[in-house]
C-alpha cells in the first residue's frame, strides 16, 4: 500500500472527522476571508491596478508624474464653456476642494483667456479638440509617499455630485467623473460579475455531465463538494497572500478557473476509480476499494497535480508581482485540490460509498438508463476508444504526420501575433468608467493615456528628437513638448496597431542625452520582454521536472520528450486560434466586443496559456499513461497496451476535458477582456489535447515508435529500477 491508500484509509476509517476539519476549516475561510466579518473580505482587499515591469517606460513614468499624488478629474463635453451658469459652477465647485486637506484644483473656465478667445497654450489639454468641453482636475498631494484615502473619496464624490447637476442643468450633457480608485472600484466589481456568471454557467453543466458520466445526483455530485472546496481554499490563500503583496482582480478569476477544473478532473478520476474497483471485487469491501482507488487513480492524481504545481512554481520565477501572485494562488489550489481528492472524497466515500455502488435513480428511466449506461464512468473492456486506437494504429505514421500538420497549420496565425495589454485598452462598456474614459479618448486625446510618449530631461533635447521621430514608418505626428513633473515629454500619434514596431524603432536609433520611451506601447513592450527574459528559465524548470516525474513514472526517456512535443502542439494551436478570433477580430461578433478596441493578444494570456495549458495538458497525459503503464508492467504486448489504457481512461478524460472546457467557456462569456482572451485560450488548449492529441496523435506516435518508446540509457534504467513511482 502507497502512501495514497495510508491516507485514503486513514481518511476513510475516520469519515465524521475528517469532514468536520474541512467543514471548519472552509466555513472559517467563508467567514473571515469571503464575508469579511470582523474586518476586510478578500475583494475589498483586491488590486486592480496593472503593475508594470521595471524599465525604461517605468523611470520615465516616475519623471513624468513628480511623486505618489492621485488625481481625480470631471470631464463635461456638449456645453457651452463660456456659460455664467456654468463657470459660476465650476468656480463653487473648485473652492469647495480647495478647502480639503493637500488638494490642489485647476478650474479651466476661470483661467484668462488669449486675446482671440482661446485658452492659453498651457491649458490646451484641458479643453475639448472641439471647444465644446473641459476637464477640472483635483489632485491630492501625497505626504511621506502616501495619500489620505479618506481624502481622495471626498473628492471623488464631489465631482460625481457636480457631474449630476451639470446634467440636470444641461440636458444632453456629457458629465462623467474619472480616477484611480473609481477605475478599482469597476474592475473589481467587474471581476465579482465574471466570477459568479462563470460559476453560474459552468457549475449546472459540470453536473449535468457528470450525471450522464455516473447516472446519479449523488456520484455527480462529489466532484462538485470537491471542486467548491478547493475554490474557497483557493480563495482564502489568496486573501492570506493579501497581507503580503498586492493581489490583482484578474488572479482571483484565473484562480477559480483552475481550481474548478482541476477538482472536478480528480473528483472524477477518484469516484469513478472507486466504483471500478468495487464492482471488480464482489462481494465489495468499500474500504479496500477506497485503498485501492487511491493507490491506482490516487497517486495519478498525486502526480498530475505536482506537473501542475511545477508549472505553477514556474511563474515564480518571473520578477513581476501580479505574475507571481497567480504563480502562487495556482500552486495554493492545486495543492489543496489534491488534499481533498486523497482525503475528503474517501471519507465521503466511506459514508456514501453503498449508494454510490447502486445504480441511480436516472439509470432506472426507460431509454435514459440505457443511455447512462453506455457513456457510464466505468468503461467495459471494448469499446469506442479502443476500436478507433485500433484503426488509427493500422497507419500510424500517416496519422501521426497528419495530426501534426494540423496542429502546426491551426498555429500558423501565432507567426502574425501582437502583444497587447487588455486591461487598459479593452475596457469593457459595462465598466463604470467605459464613459469617462471612451470621451477622453474621443474629445480629449492630448489628455488620454498615449500610445507611445518622448521623454527628455530639457526642451531643446525633446525638440531635436521629435524631428528625428518624426520621419519614421507609421508615425503620424509628433506633439509639441510640453513640461510635466520632473521631465519634458511630447506625444507620438501612430498609426492604429503599430505602437509596439515604432517603439522598436525609436528604441533601435538612440540619441546621445538623456531619454525614455513611454506611453501605452511601450509599457506593454518592456512587460513582454521582462517575461521573456524569464521564459527560459521559468521553461527550464517546467521541462526539467516533468521530464523527471514522468521518468520515475514510466522508465522512459523517449515518453516525455513526446509529451513536451504534443503538448508545444497542442498549445501553439491555441494561441494561433486567439490571434485569429480576437487579434483578427473573428470572434467579436458572438463574444460581443469591438475589434478595434483589441490590438492584439493579452501578454498575460499568452503567458499563462502556455503554462497552466501545459498542466492541464499533462493531467490528460497522467491519465493516459497511468493506464497503459498498468498494462505494460503486466505484461500486455506495447499495441494492445495503449488500446486497453485509451479505453480505460477514454471516458473520463473525456468527460473531464468536456467538463474543463465548459468551465473555461463560461468565464470567457465574462466583460473583462483579459478573461474572456484567457477562458477561450484554455477551452481551445484543452478540446484539442483532449481529442486530436490524446485520442489519435498519442496513440499513434506511441504505436508508430513503439520499439523505443521504453528506452532509456542502462544506468537510467538501473535508477529507476530503485526510484520508480509505482501504483
Amino acid at each position: 500500500m502507497g502512501r495514497p491508500g495510508r491516507l485514503a484509509r486513514a481518511a476513510a476509517r475516520h469519515p465524521a472527522i475528517t469532514i468536520a476539519v474541512w467543514a471548519a476549516i472552509i466555513g472559517g475561510i467563508v467567514t473571515v476571508a469571503l464575508a469579511g466579518v470582523g474586518g476586510q473580505g478578500l475583494f475589498s482587499r483586491l488590486d486592480s491596478g496593472w503593475t508594470w515591469a521595471e524599465g525604461e517606460s517605468t523611470h520615465a513614468d516616475e519623471l513624468l508624474s513628480g511623486g505618489d499624488d492621485q488625481s481625480s478629474t470631471l470631464l463635461v463635453h456638449g456645453v457651452d464653456t463660456a456659460d455664467p451658469e456654468l463657470t459660476g459652477l465650476t468656480a463653487a465647485l473648485a473652492a469647495e476642494l480647495a478647502e480639503l486637506p493637500e488638494v490642489t484644483v485647476v478650474d479651466p473656465l476661470a483661467l484668462p483667456r488669449l486675446p482671440d478667445g482661446t485658452p492659453p497654450p498651457q491649458a490646451a489639454r484641458l479643453f475639448a479638440d472641439d471647444g465644446d468641453g473641459f476637464l477640472l482636475p483635483a489632485t491630492v498631494a501625497a505626504v511621506d509617499g502616501s495619500v489620505d484615502d479618506t481624502t481622495v473619496d471626498e473628492v471623488d464624490a464631489r465631482l460625481t455630485d457636480a457631474a449630476e447637476r451639470i446634467r440636470d442643468r444641461f440636458p444632453g450633457a456629457v458629465a462623467e467623473v474619472g480616477s484611480t480608485a473609481l477605475l478599482v472600484d469597476s474592475i473589481v466589481s467587474l471581476s465579482e460579475n465574471d466570477l459568479q456568471r462563470g460559476e453560474t454557467v459552468a457549475l449546472p453543466i459540470a453536473l449535468l455531465v457528470m450525471l450522464v458520466v455516473f447516472g446519479g445526483f449523488l456520484a455527480a455530485g462529489l466532484p462538485l463538494v470537491g471542486a467548491i472546496v478547493s475554490i474557497t481554499g483557493g480563495l482564502g490563500a489568496l486573501f492570506g497572500f493579501t497581507y503580503l503583496m498586492d493581489i490583482n482582480t484578474t488572479v482571483v478569476n484565473v484562480v477559480t478557473a483552475v481550481g474548478l477544473g482541476l477538482s472536478i478532473d480528480y473528483g472524477l478520476l477518484i469516484v469513478s476509480r472507486f466504483r471500478e474497483e468495487a464492482h471488480a471485487h464482489v462481494p465489495a469491501d468499500r474500504l479496500s476499494a477506497i485503498v485501492r482507488a487511491a493507490d491506482t487513480a490516487g497517486r495519478t492524481v498525486l502526480y498530475s497535480g505536482t506537473v501542475f504545481a511545477i508549472a505553477s512554481l514556474g511563474l515564480l520565477l518571473f520578477p513581476l508581482p501580479i505574475v507571481q501572485a497567480i504563480g502562487l494562488g495556482a500552486l495554493s489550489v492545486t495543492v489543496i485540490s489534491i488534499l481533498s481528492a486523497l482525503t475528503l472524497l474517501p471519507a465521503l466515500l466511506a459514508v456514501l460509498g453503498a449508494p454510490l455502488l447502486r445504480p441511480g435513480l436516472l439509470t432506472r428511466i426507460p431509454g435514459v438508463g440505457a443511455l447512462l449506461r453506455r457513456f457510464g464512468d466505468v468503461a467495459p473492456e471494448e469499446g469506442l476508444f479502443s476500436r478507433l486506437t485500433r484503426r488509427v494504429q493500422r497507419h500510424p505514421a500517416l496519422v501521426t504526420l497528419a495530426c501534426a500538420a494540423a496542429l502546426v497549420l491551426l498555429a500558423a496565425p501565432v507567426l502574425q501575433l501582437r502583444l497587447a495589454n487588455t486591461s487598459v485598452d479593452s475596457l469593457p462598456a459595462t465598466s463604470q468608467q467605459y464613459g469617462f474614459q471612451s470621451a477622453l479618448r474621443a474629445h480629449f486625446p492630448a489628455a488620454a493615456d498615449q500610445r507611445v510618449v518622448l521623454v527628455t530631461e530639457t526642451e531643446a533635447d525633446a525638440e531635436s528628437w521629435a524631428e528625428q521621430v518624426a520621419r519614421l514608418p507609421h508615425v503620424v505626428s509628433v506633439a509639441a513638448p510640453e513640461q510635466a513633473g520632473e521631465a519634458w515629454q511630447a506625444a507620438v500619434r501612430v498609426a492604429h496597431r503599430t505602437g509596439a514596431d515604432v517603439v522598436a524603432a525609436i528604441r533601435a536609433d538612440r540619441p546621445g542625452f538623456p531619454h525614455w520611451v513611454t506611453g501605452a506601447d511601450a509599457r506593454t513592450v518592456d512587460f513582454a520582454a521582462t517575461l521573456a527574459a524569464g521564459a527560459p528559465w521559468a521553461a527550464l524548470v517546467i521541462a526539467l521536472g516533468t521530464i523527471v516525474l514522468l521518468f520515475l513514472m514510466t522508465g522512459s526517456l523517449v515518453v516525455p520528450i513526446k509529451a513536451l512535443l504534443a503538448s508545444a502542439l497542442s498549445l501553439g494551436a491555441s494561441l494561433g486560434v486567439l490571434v485569429w478570433g480576437f487579434q483578427d477580430g473573428n470572434f467579436a461578433g458572438f463574444m460581443r466586443f469591438d475589434p478595434d478596441d483589441v490590438l492584439g493578444v493579452d501578454v498575460l494570456v499568452v503567458l499563462l496559456t502556455l503554462v497552466f495549458g501545459f498542466g492541464l495538458a499533462m493531467d490528460y497525459e497522467m491519465f493516459i499513461l497511468s493506464r497503459i503503464t498498468e498494462q505494460v508492467e503486466r505484461g500486455v504486448p506495447d499495441a494492445e497496451a495503449i488500446a486497453r489504457g485509451l479505453q480505460r481512461s477514454g471516458r473520463i478524460i473525456t468527460s473531464a476535458a468536456l467538463i474543463i472546457i465548459v468551465v473555461f467557456a463560461g468565464f470567457a462569456t465574462g466583460d473583462l477582456m483579459v478573461i474572456k482572451q484567457l477562458g477561450t485560450a484554455l477551452a481551445v488548449a484543452v478540446f484539442l489535447d483532449a481529442t486530436i492529441v490524446r485520442c489519435l496523435l498519442v496513440p499513434a506516435f506511441m504505436t508508430w515508435q513503439r520499439r523505443i518508446m521504453w528506452w532509456a540509457p542502462a544506468p537510467l534504467k538501473r535508477l529507476h529500477a530503485r526510484f520508480a513511482l509505482r501504483d
